[in-house]
C-alpha cells in the first residue's frame, strides 16, 4: 500500500517527505493508521549515523493509533482498535525468557538495524528499499507496520494524538521510578534533566508520594513546567558548580533517589554525589560507546548503587494501559509537555527538539492519507 513518509536519504540530511509502499502484514504483523508520533533524540541520532541502519530510512518510535489491518495469525487485535506501538524484544533471549523484555539481548539489532528480524525491509521505493523498521515500526508515515506483541491495545476515549510519547520517553521516566525505584511516601528524588523522560519521571514520583521533588535542568521553561507538575524544588543548572549542594539544602544528607537524563559526565558525577547514604541513582539517558565517570570507592561503599535503567523496566501491555488510565484520570498530565507539528513541518520539530525550545514534539499525520 502507498503511505506517506519523512525519510531521511542520507546522514544529516533533513527529513524529506515523500510517498513509499509499506508491504503488506505477516501472519503475526498488524498496520496502524498513524495519528500522531512523537519525536525524540533516539530518532535524531538514527538521522545523524549513531547507529547501523543503513540509507535512505525512515524513523519514528513513538507512534500512535488506529489499527487498519492485520495478518492471518492475529488474535488479540481487530481494526479500528486505538494503539500504541512499543519496544521490540525476540522473545526467545535468556532475559525475554523472564519477562525483563527491555533488556532483550538482541534489543539493539531489532531497534536500529532498519529491517524485521530476518533481514527483510518493509518500505520501498520505486522497487529500491527504504530501511525502516526502526523500533520495529518507523512511525513518521501515514501507515506503521509493526509486530502483534508490540502493539498495545488502549482505551478509546484517551486522547490518542497524546499517547505516543508512553512508548519511549513516557513509560522510560514513569517506568525507572514506578518499577524500578519503586519509592515509598516521603521518600526524596533529584531529577537531572528535566525534557521529556524527567517530566515523565517527576510526574510518575509524584504519585508515588516523593517529597521532596527537585527539578535540574538548564531551560527556564522547563523548570517552570517542573513546578507546575510537582516539583518542590527547581535549580537552573546554568553556569551553577554548587549544584550538589543545593540538592543536599533541599534535603538534609542527600536525596534517597536521584535520577540523570542528561547522559553528560559531569552532570551524571552530580546526581551520584547528591545522594544519601544508602541512596540510588538511575542513569536514563544514552552517551556514545567510551563515556566514562568516575567515582570515589569509598563513597559507593556507604550502601549508594549506581545503575541505568531500559525503557522503564516496563511491561508495556501492562504498564501503558496503566499509564493511560492515569492521563485520562488527570494524574499523569502529558499534553503540557507536549507540542504539535504536522508531518510537513518534521524538521521545525527537529529543530525546535534538538535546542530544547520544544520539550516534547509530536507529529501529527496528515489526515485522509
Amino acid at each position: 500500500m502507498q503511505i506517506t513518509a519523512a525519510v531521511v536519504r542520507e546522514r544529516s540530511a533533513p527529513f524529506a517527505i515523500d510517498k513509499l509502499e509499506l508491504c503488506d502484514p505477516r501472519p503475526d504483523e498488524v498496520i496502524v493508521r498513524v495519528v500522531a508520533s512523537g519525536m525524540c533524540q533516539t530518532d535524531l541520532h538514527g538521522r545523524d549515523g549513531y547507529f547501523t541502519s543503513p540509507y535512505p530510512a525512515v524513523y519514528g518510535h513513538e507512534g500512535a493509533g488506529v489499527v487498519h489491518a492485520v495478518g492471518s495469525a492475529v488474535r488479540s487485535l481487530a481494526p479500528g482498535d486505538h494503539v500504541v506501538m512499543s519496544f521490540p524484544w525476540c522473545g526467545t533471549c535468556a532475559n525475554c525468557q523472564q519477562h525483563r523484555y527491555c533488556y532483550c539481548v538482541q534489543g539493539r539489532r531489532l531497534k536500529m538495524h532498519g529491517t524485521r528480524a530476518d533481514g527483510s525491509t518493509l518500505i520501498s521505493k520505486n522497487g529500491a528499499p527504504i530501511y525502516s523498521a526502526f523500533f520495529q515500526q518507523s512511525s513518521f508515515g501515514t501507515y506503521a507496520l509493526t509486530q502483534e506483541r508490540y502493539a498495545v491495545k488502549v482505551r478509546k476515549d484517551a486522547p490518542l494524538e497524546a499517547l505516543g510519547p508512553l512508548a519511549c520517553s513516557g513509560q522510560t521516566g514513569a517506568g525507572a521510578v514506578l518499577n524500578a525505584m519503586q519509592p515509598q511516601p516521603g521518600d526524596s528524588l533529584a531529577i537531572f534533566g528535566v525534557g521529556a523522560v524527567g517530566l515523565s519521571a517527576l510526574m510518575a514520583a509524584k504519585i508515588a508520594g516523593c517529597d521532596p521533588i527537585i527539578a535540574v535542568d538548564v531551560h527556564t521553561h522547563r523548570l517552570a513546567l517542573a513546578r507546575e507538575l510537582g516539583a518542590t524544588h527547581t535549580i537552573d543548572h546554568t553556569g551553577r558548580d554548587r549544584v550538589v549542594d543545593e540538592v543536599r539544602a533541599a534535603v538534609t544528607g542527600g536525596a534517597r533517589y536521584s535520577l540523570d537524563t542528561s547522559a553528560q559526565p559531569a552532570v551524571f558525577r552530580e546526581a551520584i554525589e547528591a545522594l544519601m547514604p544508602g541512596g540510588t541513582c538511575v542513569l536514563l539517558g544514552s552517551a556514545p560507546p567510551g563515556t566514562d565517570v568516575a567515582i570515589e570507592m569509598p563513597f559507593l561503599q556507604q550502601g549508594r548503587t549506581v545503575r541505568g535503567v531500559v525503557q522503564g523496566e516496563s511491561l508495556p501491555k501492562e504498564f501503558i494501559p496503566r499509564l493511560v488510565d492515569l492521563i485520562v484520570a488527570g494524574k499523569f498530565p502529558i499534553q503540557k509537555m507536549i507540542k504539535f507539528y504536522d508531518l510537513a513541518d518534521i524538521n521545525v520539530a527537529a529543530q525546535e527538539s534538538s535546542t530544547g525550545t520544544a520539550i516534547k514534539p509530536v507529529l501529527r499525520m496528515p489526515a485522509g492519507e
